[in-house]
């Protein structure tokens, strides 16, 4: 059965057990609400919430969780330069829209044709490529920057 149509907790004891971890659950509330929204939420919006599924979770122990999901596979984990980080609970290929005003992540529709991204890793001479990530800037509808009114 492909992963989307899998519960979510057996997708996650096997991704653990398969990397050596135990199951447990908290990383079972982290992983339930991370693969059931398409936000991109920081470790705090997670920790508020799976708090009131597991209300004695500690947000060390998300930003834990997290991280082995991330190892697992089971979330990807976006940094910027501003040193956040948010979460991703969809892993395939995908890119995405961030605004420049309130930091929404967006995912977007569609994908680079694999020659543009042949003629790409050709030309960086010297350096391997083992993946690439798109990430489009800009402003969301929320926080356009208003046009002046021509007089």
């Amino acid at each position: 059965m492909p992963q989307s149509h899998r519960p979510p907790e057996a997708v996650l004891r096997e991704a653990l057990e398969a990397n050596g971890q135990r199951f447990t659950e908290q990383r079972a509330a982290v992983y339930r609400f991370l693969s059931s929204t398409d936000k991109h939420p920081t470790a705090d919006e997670v920790f508020l919430a799976v708090r009131s599924q597991v209300p004695v979770i500690s947000l060390a122990t998300v930003y834990k969780s997290l991280e082995t999901l991330v190892g697992c596979g089971l979330a990807m984990k976006l940094n910027y330069g501003d040193g956040s980080a948010r979460y991703d609970g969809r892993t395939d290929p995908h890119h995405h829209a961030r605004c420049l005003e309130c930091s929404r992540i967006f995912d977007v529709a569609g994908d680079l044709p694999s020659d543009e991204i042949s003629e790409l890793k050709e030309g960086t001479e010297g350096f391997h490529v083992t993946g690439y990530r798109l990430e489009l800037t800009g402003y969301c509808t929320r926080c356009q920057p208003v046009e002046p009114a021509e007089a």
